[in-house]
């Protein structure tokens, strides 16, 4: 399957972002400005990529900027989402603690080449699930915090720490984050056919070998994830990484 950037993707991309519209008003989801802006952005960020991402490719020196530039705006993204852009550093810190160990892991055993043609692939799937899995966390952990404040202040008023508290209070968060990825795992071939496997295939590989580098990628985000929700649930529990006002309230 190839799909050429002719008027009929144009048409297609068109009658996609009106679909979401109407279905935003219809249902008061009220993400249709945002739609309009994601979907605009997508388009021209993938077109500058695509030119930049071709040198990228050619020197592992120039993958690893791009893949540094990816962290940067990863890290800047999930920062904002969930109002912490001043925790940035304890931010990039729970980001790269799921990030690293699994490239690591990947390279050292020699199961992908060490050069740009899988460095920027492979690191642009982990670095955004890693984002994705830090935003769910957070958030999830913020609006549960907000809304249990009273059970935090009495873990406080029977001597447990702040960080005791909240983990008696938010014991959850942290876990519900890795869900959907574990769910996609445990259904892939049966629900759906993620995009791993699906780019070897239209790349000419065997349905044995997408097979295998779909499975490295998803087992690789399951320790990803479960290593930085973990070091960013910690921040949150010594209020590293905290909104404005819950920083108030979560110091005893």
């Amino acid at each position: 399957m190839t799909v050429e950037p002719t008027w009929q993707l144009g048409l297609a991309l068109v009658l996609l972002v009106s679909l979401t519209l109407v279905v935003s008003r219809a249902g008061n989801l009220r993400i249709g400005r945002q739609t309009v802006v994601a979907a605009v952005r997508a388009i021209v960020q993938l077109a500058v990529v695509s030119v930049i991402i071709v040198a990228a490719l050619q020197h592992l020196w120039s993958a690893l900027a791009f893949v540094a530039v990816m962290f940067v705006i990863g890290v800047y993204t999930t920062s904002k989402r969930v109002d912490v852009t001043a925790c940035w550093p304890w931010v990039a810190i729970a980001m790269a603690s799921g990030i690293l160990p699994v490239l690591l892991i990947v390279y050292a055993t020699g199961t992908a080449p060490l050069n740009g043609l899988s460095l920027i692939p492979i690191a642009g799937i982990v670095i955004g699930n890693m984002m994705t899995a830090h935003t769910l966390g957070a958030r999830n952990s913020f609006t549960h915090l907000r809304s249990h404040l009273g059970e935090y202040e009495a873990g406080l008023s029977l001597g447990f720490s702040r960080a005791e508290s909240i983990r008696l209070t938010d014991p959850d968060s942290a876990r519900d984050a890795t869900m959907p990825n574990n769910d996609q795992t445990r259904t892939v071939g049966l629900v759906t056919l993620p995009g791993a496997f699906i780019g070897v295939l239209l790349g000419g590989g065997s349905p044995v070998q997408a097979g295998a580098a779909q499975v490295l990628v998803l087992l690789g985000i399951m320790a990803g994830q479960a290593a930085t929700v973990t070091v960013g649930h910690r921040f949150i529990e010594h209020a590293r990484i905290v909104t404005s006002d819950l920083r108030l309230a979560l110091h005893p």
